[in-house]
Parts: structure tokens; sequence; C-alpha cells
């Protein structure tokens, strides 16, 4: 039935590739169950916003096992969904903005902003618009797009495993204490998959995480909970708590295209960026794009109305596809480990709640990622300038929206000015348009 349904043999992979494709996955983007209650429940100055972190958990948990398993079944990529890291902070800051203009119960207010922006999501994904977003991006772009995120996630890895540090009068600089238990749980986890890696061993990124979980617990940074076994206590749950009406006031409407924005690019950054390194493209089309962005949308509708900020696709699904995955089923495998998640929480917390563990393994898929600067066409000022705004931009920024926005605005603008504006789809000048009036009308406002 697997075999049948997602064609297995079709596409190179076996029951048992998807398997371990998945909790690779799983096990790297495992620390949203925990950050996403701990962000959403308190805002920037520490204050309550009133939103309890054992029902932000359970939401976290819920949306994306229902959103990750659509992707799986609907769409059949083996791309993971989640509350997404940036989403959320943005949340806050909108609860924030909110309760300052005196509106009362603002993390209510927020939810039904989410709830609006993923029902316009939706809309613009049955309309084929955000697909045709991703047809109108050039080969270069999307390479650029691929190896940008590669960076990004290996800069996150970096700075998980300790290796940066933020640092008096610099952005960051290189970690000179080498003795300390994270480098050495970082460096071991490194070498481990950078060898099996090279010996083309089956499961190598998985292997990794879990020797480095073992050293980990050898030098007691991480404890093998009492009990394995445990559920969130739910009793101040945020299931149905959203607050569509006062969300539709005039007040909440840039609010609610700021996160139409943000997620439409990171989702688009993001389903470019893992489908070119997957080979996943033919030509400028991906397959069934539009079942995955329908996905994305709904787990953020689903996400609002369980309690949590916007779902979006996870860059962390390329640990997964780098393993071999290549079908729906590792969705599947990954939504169902997220249920699991909530019974043996106590064990998923020892592994995600140490960032050192899974760190490693961001850093070699971010290296195997950035592979796709090579695809770029450098010969060409034209194509290469605006992707390499993205290929920077992205890390620099720490946003895919805003690095995709460099990129997408720069590159019609040049193909104009150099006499070559018939190969640039329509599209790119209304969304150079669109992004340029969102950057200067909305979001200078908001901040």
């Amino acid at each position: 039935m697997l075999e049948k349904f997602f064609e297995l043999s079709k596409n190179g992979t076996s029951v048992r590739t998807e398997i371990i494709a998945g909790l690779t996955t799983f096990l790297t983007m495992a620390y949203i169950i925990f950050v996403n209650p701990m962000i959403l429940s308190t805002d920037f100055k520490g204050e309550p916003t009133g939103l309890d972190p054992q029902a932000v958990m359970l939401a976290t948990c819920a949306a994306a096992s229902l959103a990750t398993l659509i992707m799986g079944v609907f769409a059949r990529y083996p791309i993971a969904q989640a509350p997404g890291m940036g989403n959320n902070h943005l949340f806050i800051t909108i609860v924030m903005s909110l309760s300052a203009i005196g509106i009362a119960d603002a993390w209510q207010v927020g939810l039904g902003i989410v709830f609006l922006s993923g029902v316009t999501f939706l809309v613009l994904s049955v309309l084929k618009v955000r697909q045709a977003i991703i047809e109108s991006v050039s080969p270069s772009l999307r390479n650029g797009i691929a190896a940008g995120i590669g960076i990004f996630i290996a800069f996150i890895g970096l700075r998980n495993g300790k290796i940066l540090r933020e640092a008096p009068g610099t952005w960051l600089s290189l970690n000179v204490e080498f003795m300390t238990p994270a480098i050495a749980v970082f460096t071991f986890g490194f070498l481990v998959i950078a060898i099996l890696l090279a010996r083309r061993v089956r499961g190598a990124i998985l292997i990794g995480i879990l020797l480095s979980t073992g050293l980990a617990w050898l030098l007691g940074q991480v404890h093998w909970p009492g009990n394995p076994v445990g559920l969130p206590d739910i009793e101040h749950t945020a299931i149905l708590k959203l607050d569509i009406r006062t969300a539709l006031s005039l007040a909440c409407i840039p609010f609610v295209i700021m996160l139409v924005f943000t997620d439409i690019f990171d989702t688009v950054g993001t389903l470019v960026g893992v489908s070119e390194r997957a080979g996943f493209m033919k030509g400028n089309t991906l397959p069934r794009a539009n079942r995955a962005l329908i996905s994305d949308a709904v787990g953020t509708i689903a996400g609002s109305l369980l309690g949590t900020s916007t779902v979006t696709s996870y860059i962390e699904s390329a640990t997964g596809i780098e393993q071999g995955g290549r079908t729906g089923l590792t969705s599947v495998v990954v939504s169902l480990l997220f249920v699991t998640a909530l019974i043996f929480s106590p064990i998923v917390e020892m592994v995600g709640g140490y960032a050192p563990i899974t760190a490693p393994a961001l850093v070699m898929v971010g290296a195997l990622m950035a592979a796709n600067i090579r695809k770029i066409a450098w010969d060409d000022i034209t194509e290469s300038l605006p992707a390499f705004m993205i290929l920077i931009g992205i890390p620099l920024t720490y946003s895919i929206a805003d690095g995709l926005a460099l990129g997408f605005i720069s590159y019609p603008v040049i193909k104009l000015l150099s006499g070559r504006v018939r190969e640039v789809n329509w599209l790119m000048f209304i969304l150079a348009s669109a992004m340029l009036v969102y950057f200067l009308a909305v979001r200078t406002q908001i901040q």
C-alpha cells in the first residue's frame, strides 16, 4: 500500500529510508516543542502574555502533526511543518503592539490575526497565486535561495553548537573556550557525521545525533528522565480562544498584512530551496506545488484554532532529505513522532533541549545545500548579483523573507536598466513593487 501510494521505488527510496529520514528531520526540529511555549508565554519584557506554556506545547505538537500529515498525504513531499521560529517572535511583537494601543486580551486577538492570515494564505494558494510566484523565479535565483538557506542553516548550527558567540563590539566571533562540554559534543557529532557521510553510511546524520546524545549524557549535560512518559498539563488550554472579530478591525489590518507577506516568502523560500536541492524542481515548475502551499495554509489556520503562532515549512526538512527522504512518507513519520512527543515529552526534551546535539547536523546539511552556488549563472551579472543578494541576505538578516526581498526587488530593476526586460516574468515586477511598499508603508510603521 505504501509503495503504491507514495511510489517509493519510482522515487528511489524505501520504507526504511523514509523512516530514518523522518526521524532525522524530527530530531533536528524537536526543539520547537519546548522553545515555542517559552517564547509565546512571555513577552520581550519578561511579562506573561496570557498563553499557558503547557497549552502552547500541546498546540505546537498538534498543529505540527496535522500540517505535516497533510503535507505528506496530500502534497506527498518530505517537508515538515510546525510553528515557525521568527514567526513566533513576530507574534509576540504583535501582541505587545496590540497591548500598547489598549486592546484587551491581546494574545487572543493575535491568534485571530494569525487565523485571518491563514485564510488569506489559503485563498492565495487555491487561486494559485503562490504557485505562480514559485514559477516566476529564475534558476539562478532558485539556486541562490537554496545556497542562502544552506548558509543560514549552518550559521544556526554553529551558534547552537557554541562555536560562534556574541562578543562586545562585534556581531559574532569564534568562541575561544574550546574546552567546554558543548563544544566537545558538537565537535564529536560533526566528525562522526562527516566520516560516515564520506564512507556513504546510510543514516549518517541520525547516527551522529544519537551518538552525540550519548556523549552529552556521559558529560552530564543531559539526564535520562526518571519517568520517560509524561503528558503536558493543559488546564489552561488555548483551543478556540482566538478573537476574530477584533482582528478584523482597522487597527489590526497592518498586522495581518505583515504575517501574510512574511509567511508567503518564508514558505516559498523554503519550498524552492529544499526542492532545488532534492531535485524536485522540473524546469521552473514544482510538481504539486499548490498542494504543498495549501498544506501550509491549512496548518496556519489549524494552529491559530489550537492556540499557536503561524505554521510554516521547516528548513530542517533538508536534514531528512539528505538522508534519502524523497516522498510524503517521511512527513507522515514526522507527523506521528510529533504525536508521540506528547507522550514521551521528557525524552524529546532531553535530546531537543540541548542544542549542541543536533547542531552538527544543521552545519553538515548547510554545507551540502551551499553546493547549489555552482549552479548560479555567475557569468551573467543580471542573474548572479540578485542571486548573490539573496545568498548573503538570508543569513545576515536572519530571515528568509528579508533575504528574498533583496533579490526579488533588485532582479527586475537590474534587468530593466540593462535592456533585458523581456527575460523577466511579469509577476516579478508586481512582487518587487509589493515588497517595496510593504517594507516602506507597513513594516516600518510597526517597527
